[in-house]
């Protein structure tokens, strides 16, 4: 959840959708942004506040709004006869809050719209912030997927990071999970840290893959203006990582996992099957609708997307004054969706139509193929798929493709 809002068109205070935008078939998701952390880590921009930043509100009072926006949602997508196929807690750490509470979070959104039989249901947690009573009454109120950030096994990466875990927590979080009942643990880790070598990374995806998730999720750092890493790295105090760097552990990530029985599925998530995949996840890549609820949390319905106010007390007082927290919104127009499609869609293992592509961008595609960044023979089945080159190089890819 980016710490910038973008501009756009002004938001109904009702929270109003176009009538075009309702009535649609795709999948429909929930978000859930739970924005508390206990300290701020030092490469984090997202939309996060530690207890001292809670002016005007407090998270004891969390769960009541956001049920209250439930609420709203299901005023304003009417009689929309969808269930809820995907709920995604993120944050910030949701497991800061009493497992009651994201029960009772979960609980409004069931009532509200109705879970289907499948739905997949997940929330993130810190591994500190959670023990087995805690992952039971989640497993207990319907949650059946959960990520762990773990990020490394190594102590002094983590302390670059400014994670406050034990290294080994997360691994025996997800023995405790399994023993909870979830069918699905996720392990997230981070890569390219200043400081880290190839064989801390090595270590990290080690002591992750013999946890025994089913799922894991590898992201290079990136250094976000404003965060407390931008400026230490902005003082000499520690060096940056290398676009070299992150390709070859990139690489290392691959072999590891897929020698582990991971495939990959999108650019940075790997899983034991189809059916561990996230599939929250895969509904944004795929331009499906999205309900976002929370301070700073983002909606797509029907080509309108739009973006909540950030912080929890402007959040809180829109929705005790009757009106939607909405900041603004925009809608989508065709070319605008055609071009999201290629950028996210380019990213799964699936590939993008190449009938999406206009005549310039499939003449990219052609030097792509040729250059060994597409498979060519996906190419000539109609469809734009990475190499594992071309996974390094995926954002140039992009560029050229939709253009």
């Amino acid at each position: 959840m980016p710490s910038a809002l973008p501009d756009g068109l002004p938001m109904p205070e009702d929270g109003a959708l176009p009538s075009e935008a309702l009535g649609g078939s795709a999948p429909l998701g929930f978000y859930v942004h739970v924005p508390y952390c206990a300290t701020r880590c030092g490469y984090c921009d997202f939309n996060t506040y530690t207890a001292g930043e809670l002016r005007g509100t407090s998270r004891d009072d969390y769960a009541g709004h956001l049920v209250d926006e439930v609420r709203l949602a299901r005023k304003v997508l009417g009689d929309d006869p969808r269930a809820v196929e995907t709920v995604f807690v993120g944050g910030g750490t949701p497991t800061l809050l009493p497992a009651a509470d994201l029960g009772r979070m979960l609980a409004a959104i069931r009532e509200e719209f109705g879970l289907a039989d499948s739905a997949e249901v997940t929330t993130e947690a810190n591994p500190e912030s959670v023990d087995p009573a805690y992952l039971a009454e989640l497993r207990a109120a319907g949650f059946n997927r959960i990520s762990f950030g773990m990020q490394s096994a190594r102590q002094h990466v983590l302390k670059v990071l400014d994670r406050t875990h034990t290294p080994g927590r997360p691994e025996a979080c997800v023995a405790e999970a399994r023993a909870a009942g979830f069918e699905h643990v996720n392990l997230d880790l981070i890569y390219g840290t200043p400081g880290e070598s190839d064989d801390d990374w090595r270590a990290s995806l080690d002591a992750a893959i013999g946890a025994g998730p089913d799922h894991v999720s590898a992201y290079a750092l990136i250094v976000e203006e404003g965060t407390q890493l931008a400026r230490r790295i902005r003082r000499g105090e520690v060096a940056p990582t290398d676009d070299d760097e992150h390709a070859d552990r990139y690489l290392i990530a691959e072999e590891m996992l897929s020698q582990a029985g991971f495939s990959w599925y999108e650019v940075s998530n790997w899983a034991t099957s189809d059916a561990a995949r996230c599939r929250h996840n895969e509904l944004y890549w795929t331009g499906a609708d999205w309900w976002g609820a929370g301070p700073g949390a983002h909606s797509h319905v029907g080509g309108v997307r739009w973006w909540n106010v950030k912080h929890p007390a402007a959040y809180a007082q829109a929705l005790f004054g009757g009106r939607s927290p909405g900041a603004g919104r925009e809608l989508l127009a065709g070319e605008d969706r055609r071009v999201e499609r290629i950028l996210l869609e380019l990213r799964l293992a699936a590939g993008c139509p190449v009938s999406l592509l206009a005549p310039a961008g499939m003449a990219a595609a052609g030097r792509a193929v040729e250059a060994g960044l597409l498979e060519a023979s996906a190419f000539d089945a109609g469809r734009a798929v990475l190499t594992l080159r071309g996974r390094l190089l995926a954002d140039a890819v992009v560029r050229e493709l939709v253009d």
